[in-house]
């Protein structure tokens, strides 16, 4: 008995010592890394303080044909103002020239209606607000297809002729089917805008696949086709909703349907044919990619993000805002073994983040000083991706990670904790362990940084095209604390070992 008393005292004594030292683990990590405990012996901590500024983004941020495109009003964000977005899209027959199927058992007065078909894809902001949307053409021949141009956020083509009545869209609605209306066909997750003006569904269903005789010959070609139909401009009625509804514009539930009746011998049958968005060029059929184009305008005026009170940071996603940061305290930092190096962001919390949801992801890159007119930046080094091989200078390889930024390691997603009041509140941790272990090492040049909710981006001064990120565009808006907030202080946190 002695001897199992023994044996259960060293194993409940060695029990307690390991649950003793867990709690000592530093709990800065990101995924399933973990660092040393800082002791103060063998291992130490440093908190350097982050010097912050607001900028906004005046760039031009393309949302291009895959991507998901919004359309939609914020018109009640007591934070950032209000925000309108556009949707301009061309929807052509599969093939030129083109005819309606079994034109010859077609009569006089069948068209029936032309619909608008969206597939929708997601929701930003107030879904208990239907948003109110209207379709009108669009008359502006800079609109046009190909496949070298991609339209900023900036750009709206000039429209003309309302198309269709206003339409009500409650998107909670959206996942019920409703069927077409030859009782066959069903779907769901789609908005479906009749377009009701009878000289616009004339004008379509009358187009003829030759170029002789009077008419409108839009289907003898596609260059033909653009000329005549430019394409459709979809919006929200200013000032009505409270959100941002996404949509799928490659998708094939995307698209333009024409209903009519025909003839099959003694009985009549209701029939719909599609026209699609366009996705790549097919010299074959004579087919260009259509256009699309997604305006966004976000207006701050009036609001607190215009003019951010002393300790505040406003980021919203592209286009949106970003926020220029320096670390005095890394220039000069001596020579150490590093165990995590880390930005910190906390939100301030306010009532509508309920509704105006932070972004899923923030991005940081540096500034690079070695272009400085106009402003330059890069990716931060080795710390995307370290299982990825990458080269912000773009002198040896690949200038952004092949397989994309490891998130388990690089951190920037949102997450919840408990605010310094009891509050929940929103933070990011951005992983600089890498990037502060090469500067310490080879005292380096300590640059400034961007920080800003990424979608898509680019580095003009090397050959690249637009790098992808993973929020969506306006997806997502969020108030943080600068280095100088007293309770929710952005900083970078250093855990390191002093080299023997």
């Amino acid at each position: 008995m002695r001897k199992y008393s023994a044996l259960a005292f060293f194993l409940i004594a060695g029990l307690s010592g390991l649950i003793f030292s867990c709690t000592k683990l530093d709990t800065t990590t990101l995924g399933s890394d973990l660092i040393p405990a800082v002791d103060n012996v063998n291992t130490f901590a440093d908190t350097l303080n982050v010097v912050a500024s607001q900028a906004d983004y005046t760039d031009t941020t393309v949302v291009n044909i895959n991507a998901d495109h919004v359309v939609g009003n914020i018109s009640n964000d007591p934070l950032f103002g209000t925000t309108e977005s556009k949707v301009f899209l061309q929807l052509k027959p599969s093939q030129f020239p083109y005819g309606f199927p079994k034109k010859d058992s077609l009569f006089a007065g069948c068209l029936d209606s032309v619909v608008l078909c969206l597939k929708y894809t997601g929701f930003y902001g107030d879904s208990t607000i239907p948003q109110q949307l209207v379709v009108n053409e669009i008359t502006d021949t800079r609109f046009r297809d190909s496949i070298n141009t991609t339209w900023p956020t900036i750009f709206q083509p000039l429209t003309g002729l309302q198309l269709s009545p206003v339409t009500s869209v409650d998107v909670r609605t959206l996942p019920n089917y409703i069927k077409y209306s030859n009782r066959r066909d069903s779907v769901n997750y789609q908005i479906r805008i009749k377009l009701d003006s009878a000289s616009f569904a004339a004008r379509l269903f009358e187009s003829d696949s030759v170029l002789t005789g009077a008419g409108n010959h839009a289907f003898y070609s596609d260059s033909i086709f653009r000329r005549q139909f430019t394409g459709l401009a979809i919006s929200a009625l200013p000032g009505t909703g409270n959100g941002l509804i996404y949509l799928n514009v490659a998708d094939t539930n995307t698209k333009l349907e024409v209903h009519y009746r025909r003839k099959n011998g003694a009985k009549l049958d209701s029939v719909y044919t599609s026209f699609y968005l366009v996705t790549e060029a097919n010299p074959a059929v004579n087919l260009a990619r259509s256009a699309t184009g997604n305006y966004i305008n976000h207006n701050r005026a009036g609001t607190p993000s215009a003019t951010p009170a002393a300790g505040e940071l406003y980021l919203q996603a592209q286009p949106g805002t970003y926020a220029n940061l320096s670390v005095p305290g890394l220039a000069g930092y001596s020579n150490r073994i590093i165990h995590r190096a880390e930005l910190i962001i906390e939100s301030i919390p306010d009532p509508s983040d309920a509704t105006m949801k932070p972004p899923v992801y923030l991005y940081l890159d540096l500034k690079d000083s070695m272009n400085a007119t106009p402003v330059r930046y890069k990716p931060i080094y080795s710390d995307l991706n370290p299982s990825s091989y990458y080269d912000p200078d773009f002198k040896n390889g690949s200038l952004f990670p092949a397989a994309g930024v490891d998130f388990s390691y690089f951190g920037g997603f949102a997450r919840k904790k408990t605010g310094p009041s009891g509050e929940t509140i929103t933070y990011y941790n951005i992983n600089l362990s890498r990037y502060v272990q090469q500067l310490v090492k080879n005292n380096g040049y300590n640059y400034s940084f961007r920080l800003f909710p990424a979608f898509s981006f680019k580095y003009p001064q090397y050959s690249q095209g637009y790098i992808i990120y993973s929020n969506r565009v306006a997806y997502g808006r969020v108030r943080v604390g600068d280095g100088s907030n007293p309770q929710y202080r952005m900083r970078v946190r250093i855990v390191y070992s002093q080299l023997k």
